[in-house]
């Protein structure tokens, strides 16, 4: 190599290396030797051959293969006998020191797919039938396992779910494996072997820092290609989980998430998934506020799913509590200065917690972690956290040991977790809603859907059925809350036309427990009269064999298929109620 084509590849070096001193020096000295080519009387066939060869060695380095500082200064200096890169190469070269800024892996890709869902909701209104469909597109992330995860909410009501890869133009039939609704993850799978060839499950990472660099990749509207948004972790706390109003660990980020990004993963640096996409806060001066379900919430799901084949959910303490961080309530309730904890408000009667708390007991801690005054429990380097989100990592069914003060006497129990049941259920898990006619009264029992489809704004809901959904609770597995939707009118039920959404409270003086019971008592009824107490002290009273007979022709008119639901003629055939 030429002492000009040795300068040249080394001025190369410094360019990819970002040398700017040493790149400087080069440039000077292939400068003063272009220069002495002139000034030494070479003739216009010499320069020009010396031109052409520091133009072929420049496209022969325009992918040069790194070669190290020591390389370069020798070349250096033997190209100028010493020179001018005497002064700086006079002492060894030691490698430049390494900044600790962390290599940022770039994640996979194709392991994102495209959620292509049609749904078919049911018509609380008109139970008897169901909404037109109609179709969604989210995001999924492949996991070990042939599986692919993605929001609950995308695939609710589903009657068809597709996914497309990133590369490739089909679309795949994939069957789904668990819906959990109360932390918004669906497991889906395909059963075409090519979906998965070349495929790369992601890997999870750990719970992210506060400030650590986040990038969520989807398929929002507007775009049929992959796109990613970038961000910062702003804050982990327990969050209410829109989707189903449970409080669950959840990581805010400042990330855009649109519509259509649901499902899709969250990266860190490293190129791992650190959680899944689901939802945003959309209200007037905020901007950018998206949130994503942590991997404890994931591998939690994905856990419980494994263990039993199916989503049991997570369990919770089945009370409602109180602060205490008023000193004088404190000392009221005989606690001690080093005392800390929170008030048993109520009890739920159908959770395994009802056989060892009570009214009034303060819980001190759980599973040995002490609870402040104000609720929270320690998480992490100096954060605090609400102490539901110990209960959160147990599962249906595991033990956990609650220390108690109760009548100034510290007790410890060892109880099971579980679900308690809910007199207004927040889903109806994909089953259509059961119903019940006869005379023309639609009887129906009232879930969370049933209310916000009636009632699209909550202040519209009927007081009772407000209070009721937002403090009452079951007394038992089986409990109920059963009403008069609405009466089709016929001859019948004239003057009744205007019951609607009405609590029965009983039938011929039996108290109705659930719609099942109501339909047990109607079917079997032999008195003259069927006579149903309302709310607000209302009655309706009907003559047995013209109601009954009437209700085939209401059946009929209104184009309704059968007077009950399916599950309830399927339960009560099994009873022996009917034939």
């Amino acid at each position: 190599m030429s002492n000009q084509e040795a300068i040249t590849s080394a001025l190369e070096v410094c360019k990819m290396q970002g040398d700017s001193d040493l790149l400087a020096l080069g440039e000077a000295e292939q400068s003063s030797r272009h220069h002495s080519i002139q000034s030494d009387g070479a003739d216009s066939e010499t320069l020009v051959e010396a031109t052409e060869d520091i133009s072929k060695v420049e496209s022969e380095v325009k992918t040069p293969s790194i070669v190290s500082l020591n390389n370069f200064s020798n070349e250096l200096k033997s190209a100028n006998g010493g020179g001018i890169a005497d002064v700086m190469l006079s002492d060894p070269i030691q490698s430049p020191p390494t900044r600790d800024i962390g290599v940022k892996v770039v994640p996979s890709m194709d392991a994102v797919v495209k959620v292509f869902c049609t749904h078919t909701e049911p018509n609380f209104s008109l139970p008897w039938q169901m909404k037109r469909p109609y179709s969604s597109s989210s995001s999924g992330v492949v996991i070990s396992g042939r599986r692919v995860l993605t929001n609950a909410h995308s695939v609710e009501h589903y009657t068809q779910v597709k996914l497309k890869k990133r590369s490739s133009d089909t679309k795949y039939l994939a069957t789904v494996l668990a819906i959990g609704t109360e932390c918004d993850i669906a497991m889906l799978t395909v059963n075409d072997d090519e979906f998965w060839e070349d495929v790369v499950p992601v890997e999870f990472g750990s719970l992210p820092a506060l400030q650590d660099a986040v990038a969520v990749v989807g398929y929002p509207i507007g775009g049929d290609t992959i796109s990613v948004t970038s961000g910062v972790v702003s804050r982990i706390e327990i969050l209410s989980y829109s989707h189903d109003s449970t409080e669950l660990l959840g990581i805010q980020v400042d990330a855009a998430i649109n519509n259509g990004n649901s499902g899709g993963p969250a990266f860190n640096n490293k190129g791992q998934c650190v959680g899944i996409a689901f939802q945003c806060l959309k209200d007037q001066g905020v901007d950018n506020i998206g949130y994503v379900i942590p991997t404890p919430v994931i591998t939690h799901f994905i856990t419980d799913y494994e263990k039993s084949g199916q989503y049991t959910g997570f369990p919770v303490l089945g009370i409602e509590w109180q602060k205490m961080e008023n000193p004088d309530l404190r000392k009221a309730m005989g606690m001690k200065p080093d005392q800390k904890g929170i008030r048993v408000r109520r009890v739920e009667p159908t959770s395994l917690e009802s056989c060892c708390l009570k009214q009034s007991d303060i819980i001190l801690s759980f599973d040995g972690v002490n609870i402040a005054n104000d609720g929270t429990v320690p998480f992490r380097n100096g954060e605090r956290i609400g102490f539901s989100y110990l209960i959160s990592q147990k599962y249906t069914g595991q033990k956990a040991v609650i220390k108690v003060l109760r009548d100034n006497e510290v007790v410890e129990f060892s109880t099971n977790l579980s679900i308690p049941k809910r007199l207004m259920p927040l889903h109806i898990n994909g089953r259509p809603p059961s119903y019940y006619i006869v005379a023309g009264f639609v009887f129906i029992h009232v879930t969370i859907p049933y209310l916000q489809s009636e009632f699209p704004n909550v202040m519209d809901t009927p007081i009772k059925l407000l209070e009721k959904q937002l403090h009452a609770m079951a007394q038992s597995e089986d409990e109920q809350l059963v009403i008069v939707s609405q009466v089709l009118v016929a001859d019948i039920n004239i003057g009744y036309e205007d019951i609607v959404n009405t609590q029965v409270i009983s039938f011929n003086g039996k108290p109705v427990n659930n719609l099942k019971s109501l339909v047990q008592m109607v079917e079997e009824c032999n008195e003259e009269y069927l006579t149903f107490d309302l709310e607000y002290q209302q009655i309706v009273v009907l003559e047995t064999k013209s109601a009954k007979a009437a209700t085939h022709d209401i059946v009929r008119k209104n184009c309704i298929a059968s007077a009950m639901s399916d599950d309830l003629k399927a339960e009560i055939i099994k009873s022996g109620t009917i034939n």
